[in-house]
């Protein structure tokens, strides 16, 4: 690691911290060269994954163009940078978890939806208006009224993976 002042590259860790929820660890550093601390963080390096989009395109895959996308559909809505963060988060670690080097784009709107769905039903309904492509207003009113009757998710479920909410749900209807 360089010094960011001197360019020296001897260097000693002071503290280590883990952060956004062990994905990352912050260290502070001071250089033995001319003593000026820093900062650097390191994560994990994933594949690079690649969506495969409607029309049968392939992209790489940008947290980027994730996090503009949710930021646009939460703008002047309630909801914190860390909360966004958090829920980039969420969606990057289970796509990535689920899909070695592919994704379907679907894949991912749908895991911004429910994110969105669980942090602001107005944020929810903006990026599903674009993601499912609404053309006329009662397109909204027909989302709008379906998740009004639908009670509002277990925030506990909503992190686990899609394939356990299922499993979860289909041992209630065996019960019943």
């Amino acid at each position: 690691m360089r010094c960011p002042k001197c360019a020296g590259q001897e260097d000693r860790v002071i503290d280590s911290r883990s952060s956004k929820e062990g994905a990352t660890i912050r260290r502070r550093r001071e250089c033995l060269t001319c003593a000026h601390r820093y900062t650097t963080y390191e994560e994990i390096e994933h594949e690079l994954l690649t969506v495969i989009k409607r029309d049968g395109r392939r992209e790489p895959f940008s947290r980027e163009k994730l996090i503009r996308g949710m930021k646009r559909a939460c703008q002047k809505r309630p909801v914190g940078e860390e909360e966004l963060a958090n829920a980039v988060e969420r969606i990057v670690e289970g796509v990535a978890a689920e899909h070695d080097r592919e994704v379907p784009g679907q894949v991912i709107g749908e895991r911004v939806m429910r994110e969105l769905r669980r942090m602001d039903p107005v944020a929810y309904i903006r990026f599903a208006s674009i993601y499912r492509q609404f053309e006329e207003i009662t397109d909204f009113v027909e989302e709008a009224t379906r998740l009004a009757s639908q009670p509002l998710p277990d925030k506990r479920q909503m992190e686990l993976p899609v394939a356990a909410v299922a499993t979860d749900e289909a041992k209630k209807k065996e019960r019943a």
